[in-house]
């Protein structure tokens, strides 16, 4: 725009007619008219003819003018038309900038939007990538015990046929209902005794709960008194257990060995036989003979060893005798608690004498309670077996099973 309009500036200044002509044009034509006023004449002059009168110069210019008008009236409207073009164009442009910059946060916002989404998916992706992860671990975790157990109870199948032969015989007892399954264990019942106690057990349940009943009682010791309380002894005794066995991998139990051999030379002379190569034994790290039953057990320092003597079965073995002896080689089975629950038990024949002060030589002073409670006047009855704990002392009291009852 401002180029069309600085030509139609210059096309302007050419068509503007010179002031300077006009005017010098206007004086000689009012000079001549005053010059001549004696020589007016009606009748035309050809000098007269050849220049325009100032009127038609005037009416000349103002025709100019007038063309010059219509055109910059024309320049206007072409202006205006231009214009109202360029605002109109500005207008769209301005509102296709707007749709562009409203698609433009639309397609920010989607974009956004897309990423949270994306974000979401990838977070619950690896969420549930981490929970299959510990679902895998957890099966191959389960799948490795139970391989364990499997291989615990192969060597379990194999090693029960192989167990040594315990040699039984009917001795004419019988047994009905739910006592006939299952099996008994000795009571070796550790009981520790406080200071200034006394465990003193009845030949007979009535006289200990007589005493119990009493509670409160007198005992003379030479010119004095002394005030005991007798209360019952309560004791926790298993009343359910569940052992877990398995094969231990460097211990062999022998058992078919003879009983006619020293005890301790029959472990020297097996642990000596075993720990040899050529007998398929290793280095022994410990022998140990179970009194209960006779048999030995050996322990090598390498879990290589007991595998082969136990597949072996039996061996021949130097004892020292003129004749080897056969023995029985088979797999020690290790046995683990894996749940006991206990019961509270109340020994019958047995009461516990409190408040005893140390006033006299212990063992003088256990013969004088046990005079005092053997009395019939005094409430008690035939002692079966005392203990006295003087103060200061530490005693542990046994309890055993007895035919008659408890065993102190």
């Amino acid at each position: 725009m401002s180029a069309y309009l600085k030509r139609m500036k210059r096309r302007k200044e050419k068509r503007k007619p010179k002031a300077v002509g006009h005017r010098g044009l206007g004086q000689t034509c009012l000079s001549s008219m005053m010059s001549s006023d004696e020589e007016f004449s009606l009748l035309p002059d050809n000098d007269q003819k050849s220049h325009p009168s100032p009127l038609e110069v005037v009416r000349a210019e103002i025709e100019k003018y007038k063309v010059t008008h219509e055109r910059l009236v024309a320049d206007k409207k072409d202006l205006l038309k231009a214009r109202d073009e360029q605002l109109q164009l500005a207008e769209e442009y301005r509102n296709h900038s707007v749709k562009l910059r409203t698609m433009l946060e639309e397609e920010e916002q989607e974009r956004v939007q897309s990423m949270k989404d994306g974000k979401a998916k990838l977070a619950a992706m690896q969420e549930e990538e981490g929970r299959l992860k510990g679902q895998l671990l957890s099966m191959e975790e389960e799948l490795r015990h139970l391989d364990e157990q499997t291989l615990h109870l192969r060597q379990e199948a194999e090693a029960f046929p192989k167990v040594p032969e315990k040699k039984v015989v009917f001795t004419g007892a019988v047994s009905e209902g739910a006592e006939a399954v299952g099996f008994h264990i000795k009571s070796h019942i550790v009981y520790p005794m406080e200071g200034g106690t006394t465990l003193i057990t009845f030949e007979e349940d009535a006289v200990a709960q007589n005493i119990v009943r009493l509670r409160q009682h007198m005992v003379k010791l030479g010119e004095c008194y002394i005030r005991l309380e007798a209360e019952p002894v309560q004791l926790l005794i298993p009343s359910h257990v569940e052992v877990a066995t398995h094969v231990c991998p460097k211990r062999i139990l022998i058992s078919d060995v003879p009983q006619d051999v020293d005890k301790s030379r029959l472990v020297d002379k097996l642990e000596i036989h075993f720990s040899k190569s050529r007998h398929h034994g290793g280095e022994v790290e410990d022998a140990e003979m179970l009194h209960d039953d006779g048999n030995v057990v050996l322990t090598f320092v390498e879990d290589t060893v007991a595998k082969g003597l136990t597949d072996r079965q039996s061996h021949k073995v130097d004892l020292g005798s003129r004749q080897k002896h056969y023995v029985k080689v088979t797999p020690f089975l290790s046995g683990e608690i894996t749940d006991l629950q206990t019961r509270a038990s109340v020994p019958t024949r047995t009461v516990l004498l409190t408040g005893i002060p140390d006033i006299m030589d212990p063992v003088d002073l256990q013969d004088q309670l046990e005079i005092h409670f053997q009395k019939h006047s005094n409430g008690g009855g035939e002692v079966d077996a005392i203990v006295y704990n003087p103060p200061g002392g530490r005693t542990l009291a046994v309890f055993k099973d007895d035919c008659a009852g408890e065993e102190l």
